[in-house]
């Protein structure tokens, strides 16, 4: 618990390394119309892949325009958007272009190929795996890793978050231990334990306490000095929040699937059909001529089909987004219409009482969080369209009006886990959010409190079982 409270701390400044969206976004160089591109359907041709793919980009990689192809069971396919090559092996010299385009004035050194290390145990760059590993030698002093079977970068890691990441998330989530099997296990029945140990300790607190009378020492508490008054007071004062943080912590590993989404509503149809082939009237340098038309100079593209049409996105460097619909009036738009974002969720479920309403601004269950956190790499735009409905998971969906993606599903159980998760462990409360300094000073001092019982508790248990062990050598 001593070692939760201090990584804890640390992970309230430096969180583990991550790829954030603005990260790769200014990396990337503008996509300008006067290029040649090869057709989207003739690019997934190349990739030989029979299923339809779940989402189709254009990025540049090593600054080259690359179409990103993902598919769900069979990983990521790239196809250079101008040369129509399959790229499905990447040397290390290849790498060392990738990291270049991230950083073009820091020099770099290829470190080597691993399949994982300290700041990559995420699952989901497993399809990615093994990984070039690229130093800059910039203000930062980076570690780049690269895909290498699309060359993309896929994370960065400071040598500050390198160096503060072993006593912050490596010592926090036990990642020494992650590769084993029952690893998740481990912490959810530590968790466990600690939050009824701490329960009973409180409890036993609370009784030993006089509250209207005081010992013979004239002290409320049993204790006179020492490590065993400083516990009692300490969880007196702080017991209450370190129980919450203890117990939060263990539903943050959604133990049993008790807050499991139960919702039935069918994401996956909201698309209406697959997503290739895309068969558009446009050429990819017609499309970007449009944007650029209206002032906005794409730097990626992402095809959407919404209500059976395809519509084509753009993110600028600023990560600001335009939208087009392929088919019909190509008029650039800032979001697709709300008339056709309520009509395909009316189609799907025509029998289900449901409202729709805008957020402009951040609110409870809908709210950003600073790079460091552990949810800092989700992007979350307003104004989005949470829709409403009267099911028996009473869902919500929340839907990106700039790309018609609903960017997540949250039933009454995944609410009940941002209290009993989100709120109660990383304190995310607006009012606080908008506050990070007072947030920032309330977390540390509630958590030097639950610093304070955990040592004093190993020190009492140490000077326990070492008076045990002179005892029994005594009798013997």
């Amino acid at each position: 618990m001593a070692l939760w409270f201090v990584s804890g701390i640390v992970m309230l400044f430096v969180g583990y390394p991550k790829l954030t969206a603005t990260e790769h976004l200014q990396s990337l160089p503008d996509l300008s119309s006067q290029q040649d591109y090869i057709d989207v359907d003739e690019a997934l041709s190349v990739t030989g892949k029979t299923s339809s793919p779940s989402s189709i980009r254009l990025s540049s990689i090593a600054n080259t325009p690359v179409f990103l192809f993902m598919f769900p069971e069979e990983g990521m396919a790239a196809v250079n958007a101008n040369t129509g090559e399959l790229i499905d092996s990447v040397s290390p010299q290849q790498a060392l272009l990738s990291a270049n385009q991230f950083n073009k004035t820091a020099e770099t050194e290829y470190i080597g190929l691993v399949d994982k290390d300290a700041w990559t145990q995420s699952s989901a760059l497993n399809p990615e795996r093994p990984l070039h590993v690229i130093k800059l030698n910039d203000a930062a002093q980076r570690l780049i890793y690269i895909s290498s079977h699309t060359g993309r970068i896929v994370r960065d890691a400071t040598l500050n978050e390198r160096r503060w990441g072993w006593l912050g998330a490596w010592l926090h989530w036990i990642y020494p231990l992650r590769s084993m099997p029952w690893w998740a296990d481990m912490i959810i029945y530590l968790s466990l334990t600690a939050t009824i140990m701490a329960m009973l300790g409180q409890y036993l607190g609370i009784k030993r306490w006089r509250f209207s009378s005081t010992y013979r020492s004239g002290s409320h508490s049993p204790y006179r000095s020492g490590f065993a008054r400083w516990h009692h007071i300490a969880g007196l004062v702080f017991g209450v929040f370190l129980i919450a943080w203890i117990f939060s912590g263990m539903m943050s590993m959604r133990p049993w699937n008790l807050l499991a989404n139960q919702s039935q509503l069918p994401i996956s149809e909201f698309s209406a059909g697959p997503l290739a082939p895309v068969n558009s009237p446009l050429s990819i340098s017609d499309v970007l001529a449009r944007f650029e038309s209206a002032h906005f100079q794409p730097t990626e593209l992402a095809w959407h089909r919404v209500a059976g049409q395809m519509w084509l996105s753009a993110l600028n460097i600023q990560g600001e987004s335009q939208v087009l619909p392929l088919f019909g009036d190509n008029t650039v738009s800032t979001q697709i219409p709300f008339l056709t974002l309520k009509n395909t969720v009316n189609t799907l479920s025509p029998n289900i009482n449901k409202q729709f309403e805008w957020l402009t601004a951040y609110d409870f269950y809908y709210y950003g969080r600073d790079e460091q956190s552990m949810y800092g790499n989700r992007t979350r735009p307003l104004p989005l369209l949470r829709v409403t409905f009267a099911d028996n998971a009473q869902t919500w969906w929340h839907i990106n009006p700039a790309n018609g993606e609903v960017i997540e599903s949250v039933d009454q159980q995944r609410r009940l886990a941002r209290w009993l998760f989100n709120l109660l462990h990383s304190w995310d409360w607006q009012p606080l959010l908008e506050r990070p300094w007072l947030r920032q000073i309330l977390i540390i001092g509630f958590s030097l409190g639950g610093l304070m019982i955990s040592i004093s508790g190993v020190v009492m248990g140490w000077r326990r079982l070492r008076g045990t062990k002179k005892r029994k050598r005594k009798s013997a």
